[in-house]
C-alpha cells in the first residue's frame, strides 16, 4: 500500500509538492481552508475582475519548469506567459524614471542617460553576478539541516557570496553611484520585505535573475499558475480538498501521524506544512512538543514587513501605463526606517502599481482594466490601529497614483477591495500580518531557518517561505523539491530524479 502524505495548505510550495510525491507514487491528500487553491497566490474575483491577490512577478521559470518536468509536463504548454519588455517602470521620488529593459546594452544605455557617471556598470554588474549565481545554486538547491553541511566544498566555494561584510547597498557601490541607480538594482529586497539598506549583499541576485531570465506574466495571472498545479497534481493522483482547514497536526510523542481538518482526522505516514510557519507551529502544533521553535522563541523573531493593498477595477483602460509601475519615495530611507524600526504609516509610502489588462484582456470585462495598488508598511504593531488608520491610508496611498501619471482614478472606480496587515493575519492566517515570512538576516538565512525535514519534530516536513530557501516563488518551488526530496528518501524511495541539474550540489 502506497505511503500517505497530507499537506496543510495549497499555496504553490503545496502544491509543487503534490505533484511531485503523487508522480513518486504517493497517497496525496491537500488541505486548503479556502475555496480556492494558491494561498498567497491566488485570484481574487470582484465583480467580474480578476487579481492575483499577492505575487504579481512571476520570476526565473526554470525553477517551475524542472517541477512540471519530473512530473511529465511543459510549463509553457500548461502555463501561457508572456515576456514583459519593458520589465517595470520606475519612477524617482528624487526625480526622473527609468524603464527597465533585459536588453544589456539598451539598459546600460538608459541607466548613462539618467545618471552618466554609471556608465558600463549595468554591464559589470550583470557579468559579477552572473559568477555569484554559479557559486549560489548549491546553496539554494540543497538541504541545510545542519550547519556543519556548510563545510562542504560547494558551500565553501559559495561562503563568499552569501556572508559578505555589507548590506545589498553598499555592495551595489561597486557598480553604480547615482542614489536612484542604485535604488534600481536593489528595491528587489522588498521580495523578502527587507530593507536594501540592511538585506545582505548575496540578494543582488534577485535583480540579476529579472535581468537575466526575464520578468513574466502569466496569462490570468500568477493564481492562474496555482490553479494549474492543482489540476496537473489532481490528474496524477492527489486530492485536493478545498474548504477544510487542518484544525491540528496529530502526533505519537513527537511523530506526526495525522491531521485533524474540519472534515475528521485523517492519518499519515507524513505531514507536510506549507501554511504560513509561525502561525502554524503556533495554532497547529502543541507548545511543548517544539524546543528550537518554541513560542516564546519564535516571538523573538524578526519578521518581515506587510503590505498594504488596493485591487481596484476601473471604468476605462491605461494603453500608456506599462504592466509594472513602482514609484520610489523621495526620501526612501525614511520611508523604510518607518516600515522596519518605527512602525509608523508614511506620508510619501513608496507604492507599487500593476496595470495588468495592458498584455491580459481576459482580467476585466471588455472596455475595463484592473489596478493592483500595493504599499509595503510595518507588519502588525501596536503603533498602528488598521480599525482607525485603513480609510485614512488608503487616501494618502490615492494620492500617490498621480505622481505615476495616473489621475482621475478615484472617479473611475467600479469595484474595490483593500487588504490590511490586520486583515492578512485574520483572513489570511499570516503571523502579525508580515506577507513575506521571516525576515531574511544572516541570524534567519540557511540552516538557522526552519529546517525542509523540521528539526522540532518527526515526519514533518516544510514547505514555502518559512523555510530555507526562504520567500519569493522561485525559491518557494525549490523548497518543494527540496523538502520532498528529503521525504522520499526517508521513505526508501528513489529520490535521485529530483537531484539539481547541477552536480555541484551537496544534496
Amino acid at each position: 500500500m502506497a505511503k500517505n502524505v497530507l499537506i496543510v495548505g495549497g499555496g504553490p510550495g503545496g502544491l509543487a509538492a503534490a505533484m511531485i510525491l503523487a508522480k513518486a507514487g504517493l497517497d496525496v491528500q491537500v488541505f486548503e481552508r479556502h475555496d480556492r487553491v494558491g494561498g498567497r497566490t491566488s485570484t481574487l474575483n470582484l465583480d467580474g475582475f480578476r487579481f492575483d491577490l499577492g505575487p504579481t512577478f512571476f520570476l526565473y521559470p526554470p525553477a517551475l519548469e524542472r517541477i512540471f518536468r519530473v512530473a511529465g509536463y511543459c510549463l509553457s504548454e500548461e502555463v501561457p506567459m508572456v515576456r514583459l519588455d519593458p520589465q517595470y517602470r520606475l519612477v524617482y521620488g528624487a526625480g526622473g524614471e527609468l524603464l527597465a529593459t533585459p536588453n544589456v546594452a539598451e539598459m546600460d544605455r538608459r541607466v548613462a542617460e539618467l545618471a552618466p557617471e554609471d556608465r558600463g556598470g549595468f554591464s559589470q554588474f550583470m557579468s559579477s553576478n552572473e559568477r555569484k549565481m554559479a557559486r549560489m545554486r548549491p546553496v539554494f538547491e540543497s538541504p541545510l539541516s545542519h550547519c556543519w553541511e556548510l563545510l562542504s566544498p560547494a558551500m565553501v566555494k559559495a561562503f563568499p557570496a552569501v556572508v559578505p561584510p555589507r548590506s545589498l547597498h553598499t555592495y551595489l557601490k561597486k557598480f553604480f553611484s547615482d542614489p536612484r541607480i542604485l535604488l534600481t538594482f536593489s528595491f528587489q529586497s522588498k521580495y523578502l520585505g527587507m530593507s536594501p539598506f540592511t538585506c545582505p549583499a548575496l540578494f543582488s541576485i534577485l535583480a540579476f535573475m529579472e535581468y537575466k531570465y526575464g520578468v513574466f506574466h502569466p496569462l490570468g495571472g500568477c493564481g492562474a499558475v496555482s490553479e494549474t498545479m492543482a489540476r496537473i497534481a489532481g490528474d496524477l493522483g492527489a486530492e485536493v480538498r478545498l474548504n477544510d482547514p487542518v484544525e491540528a497536526i496529530l502526533f505519537e510523542g513527537r511523530r506526526a501521524v495525522g491531521v485533524r481538518a474540519r472534515s475528521g482526522e485523517h492519518p499519515a505516514d507524513a505531514v507536510v506544512v506549507n501554511a504560513d510557519f509561525a502561525q502554524a507551529m503556533r495554532t497547529l502544533v502543541p507548545d511543548n512538543l517544539r524546543r528550537r521553535w518554541t513560542n516564546a522563541k519564535i516571538a523573538r523573531k524578526r519578521f518581515s514587513c506587510s503590505c498594504f493593498m488596493m485591487y481596484l477595477g476601473i471604468e476605462g483602460e491605461y494603453d500608456d501605463l506599462p504592466h509594472h509601475n513602482i514609484y520610489i519615495a523621495e526620501d526612501y530611507e525614511k520611508n523604510l526606517r518607518e516600515i522596519e524600526v518605527q512602525h509608523v504609516l508614511s506620508e510619501d509610502p513608496s507604492i507599487y502599481v500593476q496595470n495588468a489588462c495592458r498584455v491580459d484582456d481576459s482580467l476585466a470585462p471588455a472596455g475595463m482594466s484592473t489596478l493592483y495598488v500595493l504599499a509595503p508598511v510595518t507588519h502588525q504593531h501596536p503603533n498602528v490601529d488598521w480599525s482607525r488608520e485603513k480609510d485614512c491610508f488608503r487616501d494618502v496611498v490615492l494620492a500617490q497614483l498621480p505622481k505615476l501619471g495616473i489621475k482621475s482614478v478615484e472617479q473611475r472606480i467600479r469595484a474595490e477591495r483593500v487588504v490590511t496587515p490586520l486583515d492578512w493575519e485574520r483572513e489570511h492566517h499570516i503571523h502579525l500580518g508580515a506577507t513575506f515570512n521571516l525576515a531574511h538576516n544572516l541570524s534567519q538565512m540557511l540552516c538557522l531557518r526552519p529546517n525542509n525535514r523540521f528539526e522540532d519534530l518527526r515526519s514533518v516536513y516544510l514547505v514555502g517561505g518559512g523555510t530555507h530557501p526562504g520567500s519569493g516563488l522561485p525559491v518557494i518551488f525549490e523548497s518543494a523539491r527540496i523538502s520532498s526530496r528529503l521525504l522520499l528518501r526517508d521513505f526508501g524511495m528513489d529520490s535521485e530524479w529530483l537531484a539539481p541539474d547541477s552536480a555541484s550540489s551537496v544534496d
